[in-house]
């Protein structure tokens, strides 16, 4: 897990060095941009083995890249217990249980939908995918002695597709929704 977790910080930094470098966009008659935001966001969500709905904590830090193109380094974390049930169809019995926390960490890109809509200052609108690699710790019950690996067939990487719209309640902050196919999160945008 310290592999991978310190794998994933490089990769962070090195995406932050490469978008820093390209960060020098200017616009046309369209003077808005995207970038340089902060944004936090709590939601529900699962990344597709979960059997329920989980809290969800949500970091990413835009950077104009193009007209209306955005990329975001993010990180997310959430944690969940699961229990194994054992039994026949007239009684059930509780097995053991564990906990997962999963940290994903990745890149986002968007793409503003501001300029085609003529949306007012006060609205964006945007559609996005996003790619990384779930870093994943499990905590087993004190006595479990079974298989202790989840989700054989299962990758670390993750891929998913956004839509979502932020109001702008003054110049430097704004709420946003983003639903997404992996975690969907409500959150604040920092405008620095």
């Amino acid at each position: 897990m310290k592999t991978k977790l310190i794998s994933a910080m490089l990769f962070l930094t090195l995406s932050v060095t490469m978008i820093k470098a390209q960060n020098s966009w200017t616009s046309g008659p369209y003077p808005e941009k995207f970038g340089s935001t902060l944004n936090l966001g709590i939601g529900i969500g699962y990344y597709g083995y979960i059997n329920s709905n989980t809290p969800v904590l949500h970091a990413d830090f835009e950077f104009d890249v193009a007209r209306n193109l955005t990329v975001a380094p993010s990180i997310s974390f959430y944690t969940y217990q699961n229990y194994y049930y054992w039994g026949n169809k007239n009684k059930v019995y509780r097995d053991y249980s564990y906990r997962q926390t999963v940290i994903p960490v990745g890149v986002k890109v968007s793409y503003y939908f501001d300029e085609l809509l003529k949306a007012s200052a006060k609205w964006d609108f945007y559609a996005a995918g996003s790619a990384g690699v779930a870093i994943r710790n499990t905590v087993w019950e004190s006595g479990y002695e079974g298989d202790v690996v989840l989700n054989n067939s299962s990758s670390n990487l993750y891929v998913d597709v956004h839509a979502g719209a932020e109001f702008h309640m003054t110049n430097k902050l704004g709420l946003f929704l983003d639903l997404s196919t992996g975690v969907s999160t409500f959150g604040l945008a920092i405008h620095l």
